[in-house]
């Protein structure tokens, strides 16, 4: 058995328990991972903070920690500073800019399994990153 540390589009973060990295592949392929949040389907895994340590090295673990919640806030503003967040109309408004209906420019949002289906169709190329969930600092 192996575990994975997952998150969906959503950015909700769970753990996925799988026979082997083969089985957790095509399960991820044919869409049967779900959020047990939200349900989505758009899933992907995520760096682990799981390990092994010795006394000596726990300083280190917590160092990295650190230094991971840093570059997750950093994608996070980077991403939210630089892409118009379009929400459900990500397809829409990628079309329209692919057929020169409306100026390109960098946008962020979700799609259906379907629709990245017709974006692929008509040659528009897309990444799907999931968003890291990183905690308010401020509260």
């Amino acid at each position: 058995m192996i575990a994975y540390d997952l998150q969906c589009i959503n950015g909700h973060s769970f753990e996925g328990w799988f026979e082997d990295g083969k089985a957790y592949e095509e399960q991820e392929k044919n869409g049967f991972i779900s959020c047990p949040i939200c349900n989505s389907t758009s899933i992907a895994r995520v760096p682990s903070t799981f390990a092994i340590k010795s006394s000596n090295s726990l300083k280190n673990f917590y160092d990295q920690d650190e230094d991971l919640a840093n570059i997750n806030r950093k994608i996070v503003d980077f991403v939210e500073k630089n892409f118009d967040d379009v929400g459900s109309d990500f397809t829409k408004e990628a079309l329209k800019m692919h057929y020169g209906v409306v100026e390109h420019r960098n946008i962020r949002g979700v799609s259906t399994k379907e629709e990245e289906k017709t974006l692929k169709e008509e040659g528009i190329q897309f990444i799907k990153v999931p968003m890291p969930v990183v905690p308010d600092t401020d509260a």
